[in-house]
């Protein structure tokens, strides 16, 4: 599946420019992708299609209380079911985007959403690069283009990267 949406984000810039989920099925099976992972790609999408259909959330420029900087008072509790699917690692990450200011609270209950609803390998948490593609495509979604830095921690291999 995530292989479908990565080909998705990089074919299709804004989620304003994709076609309609019928046309790119028929897209994606000509370009050779199996139909199990179309159809579980589509069905994601469609949700997450509904969830920001149902969420307002304005760009920066246009609401500066879009980046708001998070309040000592506000606490987010994952559920059991939360922390099973995702994992330390991948709510670690969340947290890192929630306190670099890129990821505001409206953004996040999406990526959780899209997240849960994201397969997961034989009761193993979703794995971090497949949390990175979510980020993306919600951001992709929204019309949002991260800045550069953090468009490099989503899309780079942090395997390789040797520490100063």
């Amino acid at each position: 599946m995530f292989e479908v949406l990565v080909f998705v984000y990089e074919n299709y810039w804004r989620g304003d420019a994709c076609p309609e989920l019928h046309q790119l099925e028929r897209k994606l099976s000509a370009h050779g992708f199996e139909p199990d992972e179309i159809h579980q790609a589509l069905v994601w999408l469609d949700g997450l299609n509904v969830a920001a259909q149902t969420t307002i959330c304005l760009p920066p420029a246009a609401a500066p209380e879009w980046k708001p900087a998070p309040s000592d008072a506000s606490l987010r509790v994952y559920s059991v079911a939360e922390q099973d699917h995702l994992g330390a690692e991948c709510l670690g990450f969340i947290h890192f985007l929630e306190s670099s200011g890129v990821l505001p609270p409206a953004l996040r209950e999406i990526v959780l959403d899209r997240a849960m609803a994201a397969p997961g390998d034989a009761g193993d948490p979703v794995a971090l690069d497949a949390l990175k593609i979510i980020v993306l495509m919600v951001y992709w979604r929204f019309g949002h283009e991260p800045d550069a830095l953090i468009l490099d921690e989503l899309c780079d291999d942090t395997e390789d990267r040797v520490a100063h």
